[in-house]
């Protein structure tokens, strides 16, 4: 019996607060400019907690916060890996 049976996995989703995003550009200092699910543009800061033990690259499907001060910035608080991305286009939470 193999884990790997192409079923469906049970996947971190938004919280009230968050949001789907595509990081879109790289920009140095643990920032990266996202396309966020709700249309708009953000710079989104990498925390502490995950800068050494999870890689984001560009195309990379993520969560972010938006800031409730400042709607253009966010933080980055999940990433998804390229199965679990797929899984989310093909149920449609994503485009």
């Amino acid at each position: 019996m193999s884990d790997d049976d192409g079923g469906r996995k049970n996947l971190r989703m938004p919280d009230e607060d968050e949001v789907f995003a595509e990081v879109t550009d790289m920009l140095g200092a643990n920032r990266v400019r996202v396309r966020c699910a709700d249309g708009k543009e953000r710079t989104a800061r990498i925390p502490g907690r995950m800068q050494k033990r999870i890689w984001i690259r560009e195309d990379d499907v993520v969560l972010v916060e938006p800031w409730d001060w400042q709607d253009e910035k966010a933080d980055v608080v999940w990433r998804y890996e390229k199965s679990e991305a797929d899984q989310l286009r093909e149920e449609g939470h994503i485009e």
